[in-house]
Parts: structure tokens; C-alpha cells; sequence
């Protein structure tokens, strides 16, 4: 039930309809799809990098490889021998994205921009997903937080849960951020993905 909150708050956090600020409008160019998915990417290697910085500070040899057809980035720790030193690579990823939109929503600059978006949403966005499709299974960060029996699947839940919905609220109550997940159009406010044809 708390995670279908968190993601549906995520998703309507943008959706206010009211006067437009310059300054959001002008974020919507002809590149703002591009920008805004550039943010995303970034935002995800950056939670990787977070796992293999954890794991080569704590003195191991992290591995790329898959697990099933799931491209994975291994450890190098043994989890039984050190559940602790698995646990803070496992929640290593989530924390770099929680930080980095911690950062961006506390740190004073100019605001709003595409890339920043997509920055605050592929953060938004990676919280949600390993809270309710991707909470289960052999390589989810929150499953193996838990196995290491440092915190419970509940406990993370609650944790990155609340942080991600206090972002997505201080987005939503942002004027720099409108429409944060829609953008402005002649016909009024468009949402989603659009596929255009020749």
C-alpha cells in the first residue's frame, strides 16, 4: 500500500495544472527529451558506479556479469563471511541517487533544467522501482539489504520510501519543477512518450 502511494505521488508531482512560470516553459526546447533522458542515464550509472566505489573501498574486486539475462554487478564479497560489508554495497547505489537529489534540491543554483529533471527523476524513478517490481529476486538491492539481516525488507522499504516521497513533495511544490513528468503544448499538456512517423 505504501509503495503504490510513493509511486502514484511520484507521478501526479508534476501533473499540477496552474499559471506557468517562464522559466519552466523555457526548459521545454527541442532538446528537452534528449537532456531529460540524458539525466535518467546518468542518474542510473552513477548508482552502479556507487556499488563498485563501495566495493572497491571496502577491499574487494567487484565483477560485471549476468544473472540470468540481468546484466549484474557482483560484489567480490563473500555475504556469509561479511553480511555488513554486503550490505553497504547493496545500499550503496540507492544512497549515491538518494544523495545526489538530496544535492540537487538543497544546493542554490539556477533551476529546472532538463538534465536536472531527468537526474531528479531517474533517482525518483530507481527508488520506486526496487520498492515494488524489482523489491524481489536473486540481484535486488532491497532482497540482498535484507538477507544480510542488517535491516529488514520493510526497514529499506520505509527508508529510501520516505526520502523518495519527501523529494517527489518538494518537487511537486517547486515552481522551478512544473509539470515535472509533462511538458507544455499547444494543445495543452502532453504526458508520456510520443512516437512520431514520416
Amino acid at each position: 500500500m505504501r509503495t503504490r502511494a510513493i509511486f502514484i505521488l511520484m507521478f501526479t508531482a508534476g501533473a499540477k495544472v496552474g499559471a506557468q512560470q517562464s522559466d519552466s516553459m523555457s526548459v521545454h526546447g527541442p532538446h528537452y527529451v534528449r537532456s531529460f533522458a540524458l539525466g535518467v542515464t546518468s542518474s542510473i550509472l552513477l548508482h552502479e558506479m556507487g556499488h563498485i566505489g563501495m566495493s572497491l573501498a571496502e577491499g574487494a574486486r567487484p565483477s560485471f556479469g549476468f544473472a540470468g539475462v540481468r546484466p549484474t554487478i557482483f560484489s567480490g564479497i563473500d555475504s556469509h563471511q561479511q553480511p555488513r560489508k554486503q550490505f553497504f554495497f547493496s545500499a550503496a547505489g540507492l544512497s549515491v541517487q538518494t544523495l545526489i537529489d538530496e544535492g540537487i534540491l538543497d544546493i542554490p543554483h539556477a533551476r529546472g533544467s532538463a538534465f536536472e529533471r531527468g537526474m531528479l527523476g531517474g533517482g525518483i524513478g530507481t527508488t520506486v522501482f526496487y520498492l515494488t517490481l524489482g523489491r524481489t529476486g536473486s540481484v535486488s538491492d532491497v532482497d540482498f539489504m535484507a538477507r544480510t539481516r542488517v535491516m529488514t525488507k520493510t526497514q529499506v522499504s520505509l527508508l529510501f520510501g520516505t526520502i523518495a516521497a519527501v523529494h517527489t513533495w518538494r518537487i511537486s511544490r517547486n515552481p522551478a519543477y512544473t509539470n515535472f513528468f509533462a511538458a507544455p503544448s499547444s494543445h495543452g499538456l502532453e504526458a508520456g512518450l510520443s512516437f512520431r512517423t514520416k
